[in-house]
C-alpha cells in the first residue's frame, strides 16, 4: 500500500474515533483531539519504520514499541502522552479499524467462500483458545496477587 493512502486512512479513521469518542463516550472532541494527534503520529511513524527498517516486522510491532516508549513514565512527555491519550477511549478506536476489517474481509468474500466449513471450524478454535488462555493467565495472575 502507498504511504499516501495508507496516511489518509489513518486520519480518516482518527476522525470517525472522534466521532466514535464523542457519540459513545461523550467526550468532547476538542478535549481528546490531542491525544488522537499524539496516536496518530505514533501509528504514521511506526508504519514510516516499518517500511523503511531494515528488520522487516509488521508495522504493528513498530506502533507498540513507539507507543510503549512515548508512555513510559521517565520519559520526557510521557505524562502529556498519558494525560492526553487517556482522553480516547479505547473503544472508540475499535469502531473505525474493525469496519476497516469487515470491509476488507467483504471485498475478499469469494475467497472466503472457498475456506467452506474449514474456515468455521478454525475460527471456532481461535477464539475458544484465545478465551480459554485470556481465562487462564486471568486466574493466575488473581491468584498471584490475592485476589482469589
Amino acid at each position: 500500500m502507498k504511504f499516501s493512502s495508507a496516511l489518509r486512512i489513518f486520519i480518516i479513521s482518527g476522525i470517525l474515533a472522534l466521532v466514535g469518542n464523542f457519540v459513545g463516550f461523550k467526550v468532547n472532541p476538542v478535549d481528546a483531539l490531542p491525544g488522537m494527534l499524539i496516536l496518530l503520529v505514533i501509528v504514521i511513524a511506526g508504519y514510516g519504520l516499518s517500511r523503511v527498517s531494515p528488520i522487516k516486522l509488521p508495522s504493528i510491532a513498530y506502533i507498540s514499541a513507539l507507543a510503549i516508549i512515548a508512555s513510559i513514565p521517565g520519559v520526557p512527555g510521557a505524562d502529556l502522552v498519558t494525560k492526553y491519550v487517556g482522553e480516547v477511549q479505547f473503544l472508540a478506536l475499535c469502531t473505525p479499524i474493525l469496519s476497516y476489517a469487515g470491509i476488507s474481509i467483504g471485498k475478499d468474500l469469494d475467497s472466503f467462500k472457498t475456506q467452506g466449513f474449514k474456515i468455521v471450524v478454525v475460527t471456532l478454535l481461535a477464539l475458544a483458545g484465545t478465551y480459554v488462555g485470556s481465562a487462564i493467565i486471568a486466574h493466575v495472575v488473581l491468584k498471584l496477587t490475592g485476589a482469589i
